[in-house]
């Protein structure tokens, strides 16, 4: 009897175990990577604010009479009627190397950059085309720092230019003339263009002898 009733308190002790261990709490839940990132996640950055435009320059103070502008190549000092900063004549003469010309600058600033623009006529007058056939030119341009180094105020230079050949010119020519409508004036070195200025009115496609006259002043 002994034996039963020791056999019956092993048994009950054991569904005793059993119970508590069944009853024990289970372990919560760790949060899981994507929640983790989303509770550390840091706030949305503020958008920077746009960079101011950079303000546009200011016209020269110092471009020549008539004109105005920035003075870049771009965007030059702009003259206009028959406004001048060279005097640009043909010398009367063509040699091998072409027709030759004749420079004076009248700006009162030492210029460097030139572009020229040459045109011919016949005994009556009659503006001629350069070129060729199949590319016929009614003026002939060339432009950059053209005149061998710095031309200074009031200075006269002898000139022959690539872009006017002895070839160039018509069969017919009787008279050539030209006009020096952009300059680049130097700068105090004489080693660069400082401002430009130009005139658009003086180099027309079609050019009567002579150039644009001064308008008279009506009364």
């Amino acid at each position: 009897m002994s034996i039963a009733l020791h056999s019956s308190g092993a048994l009950v002790a054991l569904l005793s175990a059993t119970l508590l261990l069944g009853c024990e709490e289970k372990p919560k839940p760790q949060p899981t990577a994507t929640t983790t990132a989303k509770a550390s996640a840091a706030p949305a950055a503020t958008p920077s604010a746009k960079p101011k435009p950079k303000p546009k320059p200011k016209p020269r103070e110092d471009c020549p009479e008539g004109s105005s502008g920035i003075g870049t190549f771009e965007e030059p000092c702009v003259g206009s009627g028959t406004s001048r900063m060279m005097e640009f004549v043909y010398s009367g003469k063509t040699t091998e190397k072409g027709p030759k010309f004749a420079i004076t600058n009248k700006s009162g600033k030492p210029v460097l950059h030139g572009s020229i623009t040459v045109y011919f006529y016949d005994k009556a007058g009659k503006q001629l085309t350069a070129g060729t056939e199949k590319k016929p030119l009614k003026k002939l341009n060339c432009s950059g720092n053209i005149f061998a180094g710095v031309v200074k105020p009031d200075e006269k230079v002898w000139m022959f230019f690539s872009c006017v050949t002895k070839d160039d010119v018509p069969k017919d020519t009787q008279f050539i003339e030209g006009e020096v409508q952009r300059v680049g004036f130097a700068n105090a070195d004489g080693t660069e263009n400082e401002f430009y200025w130009r005139n658009e009115d003086l180099v027309p496609d079609d050019r009567p002898k002579g150039g644009i006259k001064e308008e008279k002043t009506k009364k």
